[in-house]
């Protein structure tokens, strides 16, 4: 079926509207979607989900829009195709109830066809409820934040997310490929389809092979077209060579069928298509995961659905920009952690080059907040899966599918361990050419009591973990799984595989300061396929999941263990978010990801240093934290006072040199706690610090810290300077504070305040300070470490745009921008 944007200017107002007259009454805003009704509003300490959505609060609210549907479209089939509502989401036309879909995540299809009055305007108004908070353990967000689509085509059609098309084997110079095309008759009678599949390539958009198929489909029924496909010396798919083909189906509607076959030469024809590359995946205890037959290790991220100052807003700019930015640190995969990912993240996955594993929920049956979707799951789950994976199936970069995070049935309440076999059997009928996993934890939550009760018991005994107690109550609930994900359990890869030496292991999600010694072991086990950290990318909500704290040594109520400073009680408002990344929500890099591009393998050196206030105190790292390491060497009024440097090599030395002057020469650490680091102990003066890194006595790189000179001027940096004139198009420019030689000011904390005029508009505006206030929909905002970012979102409109920023006490600075048509 054709698919038409439908993302412009839609009405959105708050409330439950259950009329017209309502609707007309209601005073509304325009918007153009995706759209985000949260994230603009305000925050507040004794919001019912406190931490876990930042402190946002969720509601009621609908988008309503005016359609014309043209007379001609009379005989065909016309509905709304929408990537993910959040959420509960109640689709009308002209005030009859068409669909309602409770997964915030999962894409579906809405039907209009016996709603619709062609050739006049027609009325959609789409409610969504997110008022029963908690509803998740993160920020969801709210509304039509991935957009619509409006889908029109003959009666005779090709079902969305109709197209799967899998390469069956690589060998001899060919590929051998098969496409299945789902055909739908909406009440035409007995008909017969031509369907044709082209396997196009992407990058020249030349056909390289074409076969033709002949089935029948009777009315009101949907029947799957199989075809074959050979293609002579095929260019694969992987992370380094992310080559694509498009496949285009064809069906023509091309006569009945009664007692006999009776021709028509004028049948209608629909098509659609969908990106496709060709490779092959498997995975075994012994060769581990293979791609195109060659070892792969994953060196994995987990995201959330959120995009930082534009809250959920979905588009294609702004996925590419977080994978690109993921790849260049090192990044070879993603998990989509723990709810189906945006059409566009996936896009952007396939085009740029990065594994996906694909997961699907966060809870089952059995639910971790109340308003979460076990209210949902029995009555809803087949359909929700069904709906992502037919989605997902024919791209190249889905490499694993997932069936779940940390579910509380995973020791066998709820009926969890058939229930966990059908989900893995559902998508292997869907879909049998990826494996199947899921995230499986340690028992300390759900309704498991005397299993984790057990489990700490066995922990604290001394045989340690020996009872094999978690293993034997998940050995049921791993039946039916290809791969075994393991949450922060790499403590038992060893010992587990000689229980279960068949068993694939997948490290599904790991603390991020441990990757320096967790990595070699993954690298030594064949059978232990990757590692994911928690998280790639920071997140709204769970606030401070990744926060340290530092107190005297001999403080008597200074908390003990990291369990002591989890979120709940301990990250008060204004927390915001988790604080937990290799990159902050506008996309700067952290020291975590520096540390891990070493570990990877990186030869560049990264010098960073403790606050001075932190000196000879006991720092207490969060689970999921990393070391309260920054990139500054301004500390005015410390002059004298001992302060520390950390220093992140892959080299087997390191040296500091103070103001010229070296202060020693150290190994770098190659154990834990944080293996590739080495530490210094120093006197702070203003001046410059300078750590160099030797391998065989040789210098390999070095970095530097410098005192900085008094902030004297705003920068913008925009990071490119056209956007298209589509309103989905992004331009984020950096705001930086720096000082009259234009270095950043890494302290600066300035007001500061955006302007944007012509064509285009300010979506987002802030910092990535955890603890924060900031309404990111606004024009006011302050810099942290010197930095902030302001977001562009282009309109439908060609034209010049200005954005202007004031710093406080500073000045002001401008930066010139596009808004350009598209070239035909």
């Amino acid at each position: 079926m054709q698919k038409l944007e439908l993302d412009k200017e839609w009405m959105f107002r708050r409330g439950y509207l259950d009329s017209i007259t309502m609707l007309e009454n209601t005073p509304g805003t325009l918007v153009n979607l995706p759209h985000d009704g949260m994230i603009g509003t305000p925050v507040s300490a004794d919001a019912p989900a406190g931490v876990d959505m930042g402190y946002f609060t969720g509601g009621v609210s609908c988008y309503t829009k005016y359609v014309y549907f043209p007379k001609e479209w009379e005989s065909e089939c016309v509905g709304l195709l929408f990537d993910g509502a959040m959420m509960n989401a109640t689709v009308e036309i002209n005030g009859s109830k068409a669909a309602l879909w409770h997964n915030g995540y999962a894409p579906f299809y809405c039907d209009l066809t016996d709603y619709v009055t062609f050739g006049e305007e027609n009325r959609i108004t789409v409610h969504v409820n997110t008022s029963m908070q908690p509803n998740s353990r993160w920020y969801t967000g709210s509304g039509l934040y991935r957009g619509v689509k409006l889908l029109h085509g003959p009666r005779v059609h090709i079902v969305p997310d109709g197209i799967y098309a899998y390469t069956k084997e690589v060998s001899d110079g060919y590929a051998f490929l098969e496409a299945l095309v789902e055909v739908e008759n909406a009440g035409l009678g007995n008909r017969m389809a031509e369907i044709t599949v082209d396997l196009i390539s992407d990058a020249t958009g030349e056909t390289v092979t074409e076969t033709k198929r002949v089935i029948q489909v009777c009315s009101g029924a949907i029947e799957t077209a199989r075809m074959a496909l050979n293609v002579e010396n095929p260019m694969l798919w992987d992370t380094e060579h992310p080559n694509l083909y498009r496949i285009k189906a064809t069906v023509k509607d091309i006569g009945a069928y009664r007692t006999h076959f009776v021709g028509e030469e004028n049948g209608t024809t629909d098509e659609t298509e969908v990106l496709f590359g060709i490779r092959t995946v498997t995975a075994d205890s012994v060769r581990g995961l293979r791609i195109n037959g060659k070892s792969v290790k994953l060196k994995g991220g987990c995201l959330h659905h959120d995009n930082g100052l534009l809250g959920t807003v979905t588009l294609p700019k702004i996925e590419e920009r977080k994978i690109k930015k993921l790849k260049e640190l090192g990044f070879n995969a993603i998990r989509t952690s723990h709810n189906p990912p945006s059409a566009a993240l996936i896009e952007a996955c396939d085009r740029i080059g990065m594994y996906v594993f694909d997961e699907a929920f966060d809870a089952w049956s059995m639910g971790k907040r109340g308003g979460d979707y076990n209210q949902f799951f029995d009555a809803d789950w087949e359909r929700d899966l069904t709906a992502f994976v037919k989605r997902d199936r024919t791209h190249p970069s889905v490499i694993m599918w997932s069936t779940g995070n940390e579910i509380p049935e995973r020791g066998g309440l709820g009926g969890g361990y058939t229930r966990a076999t059908r989900l893995a059997e559902t998508i292997r009928y869907l879909d049998g050419t990826r494996p199947v996993s899921n995230g499986i934890c340690s028992f300390w939550s759900g309704l498991d009591d005397e299993l984790a009760k057990g489990q700490n018991q066995a922990q604290n005994a001394s045989d340690g973990l020996n009872t094999n107690l978690w293993e034997k109550a998940t050995e049921p609930f791993t039946n039916g799984m290809d791969v075994v994900g393991y949450n922060y359990m790499e403590d038992l890869y060893e010992r587990d595989h000689e229980m279960f030496p068949e068993r694939v292991i997948l490290g599904s999600e790991n603390f991020p300061k441990e990757i320096g010694f967790r990595w070699p072991l993954v690298e030594k086990l064949p059978y232990v396929i990757g590692d994911f950290t928690w998280t790639a990318w920071d997140y709204l909500g769970e606030a401070g999941i990744g926060k340290a704290v530092y107190f005297d040594k001999d403080d008597p109520n200074a908390p003990k263990h990291p369990w002591d400073i989890m979120p709940q009680g301990t990250s008060p408002y204004p927390w915001r978010t988790a604080n937990d990344a290799d990159f902050d929500i506008n996309g700067t890099m952290l020291p975590q990801g520096a540390y891990r591009s070493i570990v990877w393998g990186s030869d560049k050196t990264h010098l960073y240093s403790m606050h001075p206030d932190t000196f000879d105190k006991t720092e207490l790292i969060s689970m999921w934290g990393f070391p309260g390491v920054i990139s500054c060497w301004n500390y005015n009024g410390y002059e004298g006072k001992s302060v520390e440097l950390v220093v992140f090599s892959g080299a087997e030395e390191v040296e500091i040199l103070v103001n010229g002057t070296s202060i020693g020469r150290k190994k770098v650490l190659t154990e834990r706690p944080l293996p590739n680091s080495v530490r210094f102990e120093t006197v702070y003066q203003p001046g410059s610090v300078v750590a160099i890194s030797y391998r065989d006595g040789k210098e390999i790189s070095r970095d530097m810290l410098k005192t900085t000179g008094e902030p004297a001027e705003v920068r913008l940096i925009p990071e490119k300077s056209e956007a298209l004139a589509d309103g989905h198009d992004l331009i984020y420019v950096a705001v930086e504070i720096v000082d009259k030689d234009g270095c950043v000011v890494p302290d600066a904390q300035v007001p500061l305040k955006a302007q944007v005029s012509g064509e285009g508009t300010l979506a987002g505006f802030g910092s990535a300070n955890p603890i924060t206030e900031e309404d990111y929909t606004d024009s006011l905002a302050a810099t942290y470490r010197g930095r902030a970012m302001a977001i562009i979102r282009s309109g439908y409109d060609a034209g010049s745009c200005s954005l202007t920023v004031d710093a406080e006490g500073i000045g002001r600075a401008e930066s010139e921008l596009n808004m350009v048509v598209k070239p035909q």
